[in-house]
């Protein structure tokens, strides 16, 4: 069962917010999994079930990594036969650094590569952002206080975030790893968070496409 933007702009938009509540409810076990059980907690299977319930009933293909071509703007992905072992990789690259990097460093890390490699056929935002709380949360060492997520932030800051995976896109073209730029964004949106009283939303607002 799908439902189309086109037709139904409403019910669309409607099963997306749904979707984000429900995606977040599943982040906050997620969470509470990788408090447990440490920086090897965060697996491919962790990011299958996040995209899947982001993009239940608006893609058929949810929870499974694209086989097939996808163009995002001026970045093309890497071909969809590099994605498996793509994603290995940035997932040993996180267990590897889990006692190197920061918690920004660490988010920054997983929110570029994702939006770079850009897995899935469709929510590949929502799920990047997603893990990029995660990080946030688990390097941490818990989940962390606030009325308005890092995810909500973002999608009022849409710029830096934009130029920040740009910035990262630009040094890895030039055979660099440096998310510093995404990484200072990602600071600042976890002070506000932080300096603002009370719990973690449970139904945080829909972030951008």
């Amino acid at each position: 069962m799908i439902v189309l933007e086109e037709p139904d702009h409403e019910l669309y938009d409607r099963i997306q917010e749904r979707n984000l509540i429900r995606q977040y409810d599943l982040l906050t076990n997620c969470i509470e999994i990788g408090l447990q059980q440490g920086p090897t907690a965060l697996d491919k299977y962790t990011l299958w079930a996040l995209n899947h319930v982001a993009v239940a009933n608006i893609s058929q293909f949810g929870g499974r990594f694209r086989e097939e071509p996808i163009y995002v703007g001026n970045h093309i992905p890497p071909h969809f036969k590099d994605v498996p072992e793509l994603m290995d990789r940035f997932i040993s690259t996180i267990h590897e650094n889990w006692y190197n990097w920061t918690a920004t460093d660490m988010a920054a890390y997983g929110l570029w590569r994702l939006n770079w490699i850009h897995p899935f056929i469709e929510g590949n935002g929502r799920t990047a952002r997603a893990t990029c709380y995660y990080l946030l949360c688990v390097k941490s060492g818990t989940l962390l206080r606030g009325k308005k997520i890092v995810p909500e932030r973002i999608r009022e800051n849409r710029a830096g975030y934009v130029d920040g995976l740009r910035a990262a896109d630009r040094a890895w073209a030039e055979g660099n790893l440096d998310f510093s730029n995404l990484e200072d964004y990602l600071a600042g949106l976890l002070q506000a968070q932080l300096s603002d009283g009370g719990i973690p939303s449970s139904s945080p607002a829909q972030p951008p496409q």
